[in-house]
């Protein structure tokens, strides 16, 4: 049992997630403005921010994931290539998003 100065009280907190702790907020902030950087369509409209979210098929998402990670791999390793492999921090969020769209699509399924 916590008790806290003013005298109020409420149970321990030991085993519940600490998402203030496991998460950064500089890092979810970058998140959401790669993902709102791309929203923009081919055809100039703007999606949902949560379009993600009304499936993509895991293999889309293997295939993409793979094409960042080379990219971050790449940077990461300083491996000059022929082609542009763009900048580290959005390479990251486009990784991030392949994953967790990934992870999204596999706990739906189950």
């Amino acid at each position: 049992m916590r008790q806290f100065a003013g005298g109020a009280t409420r149970n321990d907190d030991e085993d519940k997630f600490d998402y203030e702790a496991f998460l950064s907020p500089a890092v979810i902030q970058r998140y959401a403005a790669y993902m709102h950087s791309q929203r923009k369509q081919a055809d100039g409209k703007l999606r949902d921010g949560d379009n993600w979210q009304k499936g993509i098929p895991k293999k889309s998402y293997m295939k993409s994931m793979w094409r960042h990670f080379m990219d971050v791999w790449m940077m990461h390793r300083e491996v000059d290539n022929d082609w542009d492999a763009g900048d580290l921090e959005e390479s990251l969020c486009a990784l991030m998003f392949n994953v967790m769209g990934y992870l999204y699509e596999e706990m739906e399924g189950r």
